[in-house]
């Protein structure tokens, strides 16, 4: 009888330090889950901002170059698929079109020398700028976050906890796409006659 306590004391110990672990594991699991989810509406906000500042800046651009109505239409479109889109995921897609978009039109403006020397094209484009960079640092902290998860859930014995508790792993990373990677095309051109 003796010897069956000790067994069901050592089991009781055995299950509370388990039950304990798994606790405070959980717990960080939630932490840092929550810190990718703070992250992220981060990044949402500056690319909210971005969006609600290329309108001015197309109005201004439209204003000189109103031949270009093909590259408005992709930026407009690609707006809208941003603002539109639910996930993070598709957030991010929306977001490599849009940049691919604003690239075309950035190569518009070094045709028109006029538009530089405009001041409200230029302080628009200042504003963008600002907004590329926290744009940029915000994807940065968002993916470490998610990077610092992905590893907190996928280390041993944390992977198996995570499992109980159902976190799994998140691969909603910002990556540069192809679009990002290609240089524009500037072909300098008399501007067009008015």
């Amino acid at each position: 009888m003796k010897k069956l306590l000790i067994v069901i004391g050592v089991l009781v110990i055995v299950a509370l330090a388990i039950g304990g672990m798994y606790v405070g594991r959980r717990n960080q699991m939630v932490t840092k889950s929550q810190t990718v989810t703070a992250s992220w509406a981060q990044v949402d906000v500056v690319l909210q901002r971005r969006a609600d500042l290329i309108p001015n800046l197309v109005e201004t651009v439209k204003g000189i170059a109103a031949q270009e109505q093909t590259v408005f239409g992709d930026i407009a479109k690609a707006r809208s698929t941003l603002l539109g889109a639910q996930t993070p995921a598709s957030r991010i897609a929306a977001n490599g079109q849009l940049d691919g978009a604003l690239g075309r039109l950035l190569a518009i403006v070094e045709n028109y020398p006029q538009l530089k020397s405009n001041e409200n094209f230029q302080r628009l484009q200042d504003e963008l700028a600002g907004t590329e960079n926290r744009i940029a640092v915000e994807r940065r902290r968002y993916n470490e976050a998610i990077k610092d998860y992905n590893t907190y859930i996928g280390l041993f014995p944390n992977n198996i906890f995570a499992g109980w508790a159902g976190y799994k792993p998140n691969t909603a990373y910002f990556a540069a796409t192809e679009a990002s990677r290609e240089v524009p095309k500037v072909q300098f051109q008399s501007p067009p006659n008015k």
